[in-house]
């Protein structure tokens, strides 16, 4: 399967891309919204970082107790429960006087909602397309992410505006009720992938058996580390630049949508391997340029180049498939995601710490040299030739 027509004939995948599609602009509204919410309140760039990368940090503790639900539960109830529970803590956090420990309280909760949800997703997205299409659907989907995130921070920066954070935060919840109907009224049913009920103990046995690979541990390393850190850098956006966050965050966004239609629409399948590593160095260099404190139409070009770097996640991702075997994939791939996810919510902490201590610029700088300093030490494990799947 190599062209876009192909894909969007096999059945599942039109509604499967709609509901991500709605689900990815609600999360980019809602993150932007809750971020300004919570700096004009505080006036912290630490908090507002974690409002925006909050969740992540509930990732892990997903990941480590409820990832097995990705593969004993239903696909389709599964994703549109998981997308209710999101539309209902997001209109939650719009409720006025909601105290800002609460707010980060239904923030962590939805971050174990979104830990489940990642599994069940990409998890469905392998039972609905043969071997040979997933890298193109996860492209897809991935440029999807990157087109809702263009749209979602554009709308909600004019929503901020127009209606304030609050308003933005309840259309945020709504769309997340749309892609809940949409997985509800459209993806067959299907059975789940593995028997048995999810629990811990077989979140942890999952776990230990896609962790017991060292190429397996190279590549979740490598989608995990030096792409977590410059979403670190993203964090700080907008106490960079409050006025302008919305604008950058969308060419962002932008840049991230070339990385993945190029890497996975263009690229030939020997050169995936090859391109890994020089997309990793793309994604942190560019940000060298905050050192400089630089004007905001440079930040903007370095932003934007630098996000054609998150190609490289789409390179491991397949690079991942190819060493797991089918019947866990979706707590692979839902491993994946809690552990991107939490360590940008890590990296959201680190960078809006040294920015209280020094500036937004500065911590940006800070954080993309230790991403370089990262993809040079993982280098070598992601040359090896991929072994068969154990």
């Amino acid at each position: 399967m190599r062209t876009y027509r192909e894909l969007f004939r096999s059945p599942g995948f039109t509604p499967l891309f709609a509901a991500s599609s709605a689900q990815s602009a609600a999360l980019a509204v809602g993150g932007l919204a809750l971020s300004v919410l919570v700096y004009d309140t505080t006036g912290s760039p630490l908090l507002a970082a974690l409002g925006m990368f909050g969740p992540a940090f509930a990732h892990v503790v997903g990941a480590l107790a409820l990832l097995s639900a990705a593969d004993r539960l239903p696909p389709r109830a599964a994703m549109a429960w998981t997308l209710t529970a999101s539309g209902l803590g997001t209109g939650v956090l719009a409720v006025p006087g909601t105290p800002t420990w609460a707010m980060f309280a239904v923030v962590l909760g939805l971050g174990l909602v979104g830990a489940v949800l990642s599994g069940v997703r990409y998890g469905l997205l392998s039972q609905i397309l043969p071997q040979d299409g997933y890298l193109i659907g996860r492209s897809v989907l991935n440029a999807s992410n990157g087109i809702a995130q263009i749209a979602g921070f554009a709308l909600g920066g004019a929503l901020v505006a127009a209606l304030s954070a609050r308003g933005a935060l309840l259309v945020a919840a709504g769309t997340y009720l749309l892609a809940a109907s949409i997985a509800r009224a459209r993806l067959a049913d299907r059975p789940p992938r593995a028997q048995g009920r999810p629990s811990p103990a077989e979140t942890w046995r999952g776990n230990a058996l896609l962790w017991s690979s060292r190429p397996r541990r190279y590549a979740y390393l490598a989608m995990w580390l030096p792409n977590g850190l410059i979403v670190g850098c993203e964090a700080v956006l907008v106490p960079f630049s409050p006025e302008h966050a919305g604008w950058l965050l969308a060419l962002t966004a932008v840049g991230m949508l070339a990385g993945d239609v190029l890497t996975g629409r263009f690229v030939p399948r020997a050169w995936r391997a090859r391109l890994a590593v020089p997309l990793l160095m793309l994604l942190a260099v560019p940000y060298l340029v905050f050192a400089l404190d630089p004007a905001v139409a440079v930040a903007g070009v370095a932003v934007l180049v630098a996000s054609i770097g998150y190609g490289s996640t789409l390179l491991i991702q397949d690079r991942l498939m190819a060493l797991t075997p089918d019947e866990i994939h979706g707590q692979a791939l839902g491993l994946h995601s809690s552990g991107m996810m939490t360590m940008q919510g890590v990296s959201a902490a680190l960078a809006g710490t040294v920015a209280e201590f020094t500036s937004p610029a500065t911590a940006m700088a800070a954080l993309a040299t230790v991403s370089i300093a990262t993809t040079l030490v993982l280098a070598p494990g992601l040359r090896a030739p991929a072994p068969a799947a154990t």
